[in-house]
């Protein structure tokens, strides 16, 4: 086998792409291949929340303690945000809890946040709550949340005056 004539390229865009996990680290995310990794750390550092770390509890925390879920999505492969494979009533309730931050890309280019609270979301959370229970109390697959809701209803935090990193 011979190596692809990008693989100088790639080569030679590699410092950057480590200098980059390297800040990741920093920021509590261990992969910025995984999970959004790339797009959690540059919400992260845009809003000034931290990273909470594991894979149970919320995402993110501002300076005064108060949590956050974060989301994500990239228009160019769908239009709604994901939530939870395992949705139920214990989830449901920590949802109640936190301010979610919705975050907008169009392949990995950032186009908008928004923030919506628990009262914006709560006919959603009502939904999911009945379909459970009219399901014989079994968990909900990802249900989602379409963009659509999030742009009218939401408060847009990006872009703004005071997050444009331009």
């Amino acid at each position: 086998m011979k190596p692809h004539p990008d693989y100088k390229e790639f080569k030679k865009l590699w410092p950057a792409i480590e200098s980059y996990q390297e800040l990741a680290t920093r920021h509590g995310i261990g992969d910025v291949f995984q999970d959004n990794g790339g797009k959690i750390l540059q919400v992260l550092l845009l809003t000034g929340l931290k990273n909470l770390p594991g894979r149970e509890g919320n995402d993110a925390v501002d300076e005064d303690g108060y949590e956050y879920e974060l989301k994500s999505v990239n228009i160019q492969l769908t239009r709604s945000f994901s939530t939870h494979h395992h949705m139920n009533p214990t989830i449901i309730a920590k949802y109640r809890q936190v301010d979610w931050i919705f975050a907008v890309y169009d392949g990995i280019a950032l186009d908008e946040i928004y923030r919506l609270t628990p009262s914006d979301l709560e006919p959603y959370f009502q939904k999911w709550e009945l379909k459970w229970h009219d399901g014989g109390d079994k968990d909900i697959n990802n249900p989602k949340i379409p963009l659509k809701f999030v742009r009218e209803i939401g408060e847009i935090i990006y872009p703004s005056v005071d997050l444009d990193p331009r």
